[in-house]
């Protein structure tokens, strides 16, 4: 994701024609060596092995936190700190707790705050999150989400990182993309039931300490009834990223391996000439054309991270955050913990009690 991020702000200026013109003025990393590297490979003007010495340069102005969810707090709150813009990977942090410290950090310093849910910044997504908002496909009934990869479906492959620690499990991971999109497409959850599991309980003989997979049943505060199901083990499945939204006037499909169309259903005209149709996404979609003239021809996943990248710098300019805010990452991180409960109450959580 450093990466991701690096590119973009190099490239946002001239993609989005942004009065705010980034620098890369310094990267850090665990050690002076690996920071050297990334500097020269990305084109920062400087490194450092202490993220501490970036926070407090003066020559930085904004902070990208792209690094482990344990590390979230702690930079946030030296940058808070400072007033100094923070922009962080998802999940906030690596527990509710920290999330809430990180929300109270930054809104008590007044500091520019975003979190990075770039999923949803697909012009197909955009787009459909306007055509639900207007009513085209009328009152929500149901929502089904999933965000399903297979990097961890091979029961054989060793343990890494992400087999220790809630944050680097499939709740913690890949969860809160789906939870994210559930909120933005339909609006707030007030209660779940969940189930979570560990389908490989070891990896090279290594126990592993957090979850594979997980299903959450919901009801959103709108009446909608809802499913989001997440998985790392989904054999087959490299970017699942999924939803289906049925309304009293019609329906929308999204799949992120297809990332450039959408599909929409109108309950209207004869029914047997009634049926989804595919929208492919161009110039009139939002976000599209400053990547592209051509319908069609599409966008791609590090042009999802240049939009987030002219949010932010929008943020900035405007001196107020944009969505999605910690304030909006903490939302799902309560929703994550909420599932948590449940799972271990074997029981409905409402989502005000978290």
């Amino acid at each position: 994701m450093g990466k991701a991020h690096a590119v973009a702000f190099s490239a946002v200026g001239a993609v989005f024609d942004t009065t705010l013109r980034p620098r890369l003025e310094m990267v850090a990393a665990s050690s002076e060596t690996s920071a050297a590297k990334y500097a020269k490979s990305y084109g920062f003007a400087r490194s450092t092995g202490d993220w501490r010495v970036l926070v407090k340069d003066a020559n930085v102005d904004a902070i990208v936190i792209a690094s482990p969810p344990e590390t979230h707090l702690d930079i946030t709150r030296a940058a808070a700190a400072l007033g100094k813009p923070v922009f962080c990977e998802k999940p906030l942090g690596r527990s509710v707790q920290d999330g809430k410290a990180m929300v109270d950090s930054v809104e008590a310093a007044g500091a520019i705050n975003m979190i990075g849910f770039n999923y949803i910044r697909t012009p197909a997504s955009q787009f459909a999150r306007a055509l639900i908002a207007q009513g085209e496909i009328g009152n929500v009934t149901w929502f089904r989400g999933e965000h399903t990869e297979d990097f961890y479906a091979e029961p054989d492959a060793p343990a890494t990182w992400r087999a220790q620690g809630d944050a680097n499990g499939c709740m913690g991971d890949l969860a809160p993309h789906m939870i994210n999109a559930a909120l933005a497409l339909i609006g707030p959850i007030g209660s779940v039931m969940a189930e979570i599991e560990t389908v490989h309980k070891t990896r090279g003989g290594a126990p592993v300490t957090n979850d594979d997979q997980g299903q959450i049943m919901c009801r959103f505060t709108n009446g909608a009834m809802g499913h989001l199901f997440f998985s790392r083990t989904a054999t087959g499945r490299k970017m699942g990223y999924i939803y289906e939204v049925t309304g009293t006037k019609g329906a929308i499909r999204f799949d992120q391996e297809d990332q450039n169309a959408l599909w929409l259903y109108k309950a209207e005209g004869p029914e047997a000439q009634r049926g989804f149709r595919k929208i492919l996404t161009g110039p009139a979609h939002p976000d599209y054309e400053p990547f592209c003239q051509g319908p069609g021809h599409g966008t791609g996943y590090q042009d999802q991270i240049i939009i987030e990248a002219r949010d932010f710098l929008a943020a900035i300019e405007a001196g107020e955050s944009r969505w999605p805010t910690f304030r909006d990452g903490l939302d799902v991180s309560g929703i994550v913990e909420a599932a948590r409960q449940s799972h271990a109450a074997r029981a409905w959580q409402d989502i005000e009690q978290i």
